[in-house]
Parts: C-alpha cells; structure tokens; sequence
C-alpha cells in the first residue's frame, strides 16, 4: 500500500479535467497496472484492445477515454486524453516529486569561465569546462561532462552519464593517416529539454549544434556536430543523427533509427523503428523501411528479389 495520503476520486478527477462515472467520494491511494491493482488503486485503459484484461481487475476506479462504454464493476475517470491523465497522475502519486533542492555537489569540478543560473542542481561528478552557460532551473544528473561552449536552457533535465559538447567527428585525410580538425563551435540547448542517460551530442566544428525547445530524448543517443533537431522533437533509444542534418518541428523516431549526414527533414515527421533515412523528407508524415528477420536461406531470396525490383 503506498504511503501517500488518499485522493477522493473527485480531486483526481479535477486534477486531470476528467468527468466522474461511480462514486466521487472513493478514496484513491496508488497508481497502478491493471494486473497489480487492489482496493484503493486506480488504473488506466488507453488501448482497447485491452479492455478484456479488466475482468480480473481489483482496482476501485479506472481511467477511460470518453467513448469508453463503463459498467457498474468500477468507478471510472473518463477523460478527452486517457494516456495525459494517467501522465498527471503519475506526478500526483510520485513519492520522489519534491523538486530536488538548488545544490552543486561537493565533487563537481566548474571551470571559472563558465556561469550557473539560479536553482540549478548538479549532481555528484559532474564537469563542466569552459564557456558553458547553464541557465535558472537545469537539473544536472551524476556523471554528466558538459565539455566546452555548450548553453543549456532554463528547465531543462539531463539524466546521468550524458556527454553533451564532445568533440565532433572532423578529420581530415593525407597519406600519413588523419589530420583533426578542431571543433570550434558550440551546443545550443533549448528550454524544457529532457536527454536521457548517457546520450552524447557533439559541438559544432564552426557554427553551433542546436537541439531546440521541448526535445526529449532517450537513452544512448547520439547527435552529431552540426546538427539542428526541431521543437517538440522525440527520439526513441539507440538511435544517432549524422552532421549537418536539420530536422524540423515535432520529429519523432523510433528506437534503432539512423538519419544520415547534410539532410534536410521537414516539419511533422515519424520515423519507425530500424528505418535508415538516406535522402531529404519535404512532405510530412509516416516513414518506415524494416525487413524483417528471416531465416538466412529466405533472406537470400528475397534479396535477389529486391535487386531484380531495381532493375
């Protein structure tokens, strides 16, 4: 049983702009999977096609879209957006939502050419190098490095391990081998922005890598040097962006997606899962490029057959 105080099903229902079907008086004390649930818990059913796993179910009230056609069995929230009220729910009965008090860690180590907002936190072995702007409201989760030249924006959340204002992969060929070219740019990082633990973004090598307002990335991602990702963006785990690609608003990808170097992605894209993007996108919508898993002897058919298609 959690420890949180008990909810009346009608101040859930206020929180979440829901409408009440049942009893408002219910007392509400977790959140729960519909599989785990018991009296005073409250679950959610944002796939229909789930509907049937209910009928086992011991919680006291249920969140539901407003289509969803209720019984007696429970008392539900019936909401416009099912999956943002289980979202705002989550933060009421999160016992670990008390905003982390403004703190640098004793451990961190910030280089004197750099600046820190108001109500920042940093955590334990944390480094931040030179030219760094971190501004009002950032959290910084352990064991990030924020190398050089890199501005995060107010409010934004960096979980443990990131690497954000690496070295870009510049590099120039001779017949002695690799010649560096040093990346002189910076990282520019927007306002609400959330990058998951251990994801690593390069600086530019002469203008700025710039992942703008309300991104939200997952774990182990990696953005290249040059690259401009748009607003709203969300990038699913495993996935990497070459140098120089500028993607618009509300790009979405899947997790194990790629998108090579110097293109160019319009506005309102979504990228599926293991898809590789190898040219320009100028019309919005859904793209996908999977071949699934197949026994080694059917693959070699059908690759004959996907280049006989080119022919």
């Amino acid at each position: 049983m959690s420890s949180h105080k008990g909810f009346t099903l009608k101040e859930l229902a206020e929180a979440t702009n829901s409408e009440i079907s049942g009893n408002p008086d219910c007392l509400i004390d977790n959140l729960s999977t519909i599989d785990k649930a018991d009296e005073g818990s409250i679950t959610f059913l944002t796939n229909k096609k789930y509907a049937d796993s209910l009928s086992d179910c011991k919680a006291s009230a249920v969140i539901v879209s407003k289509e969803f056609k209720e019984d007696k069995k429970f008392n539900y929230l019936k909401s416009g957006d099912a999956y943002m009220a289980y979202a705002i729910l989550s933060k009421i009965f999160n016992k670990e939502l008390e905003p982390l008090s403004p703190s640098i860690h004793e451990s961190a180590v910030i280089s004197e050419k750099s600046s820190i907002g108001e109500n920042v936190v940093i955590g334990p072995n944390v480094v931040i190098g030179p030219n760094c702007i971190i501004e009002d409201d950032v959290t910084i989760h352990a064991n990030c490095s924020i190398v050089k030249n890199v501005l995060i924006a107010s409010n934004s959340l960096i979980h443990p391990g990131c690497v954000l204002g690496s070295d870009g992969f510049g590099f120039a060929p001779s017949k002695k081998g690799y010649v560096k070219i040093e990346q002189l740019g910076g990282l520019k990082i927007g306002k609400n922005v959330e990058i998951g633990a251990n994801c690593t973004i390069d600086r530019g090598a002469l203008d700025d890598t710039e992942i703008h307002n309300g991104v939200i990335l997952d774990n182990l991602i990696h953005i290249a040097h040059n690259v401009i990702l748009g607003e709203h963006s969300a990038i699913a785990a495993s996935c990497a962006i070459a140098g120089s690609t500028k993607i618009g608003k509300n790009f979405k990808m899947g997790g194990l997606s790629g998108v090579l170097g110097h293109l160019e992605i319009c506005d309102n894209v979504s990228i599926g899962a293991h898809t590789l993007i190898t040219k320009n996108i100028d019309e919005p919508g859904d793209y996908i490029g999977i071949m699934p898993a197949q026994k080694h002897k059917d693959w070699a058919k059908s690759s004959i057959f996907i280049k006989k298609l080119g022919k």
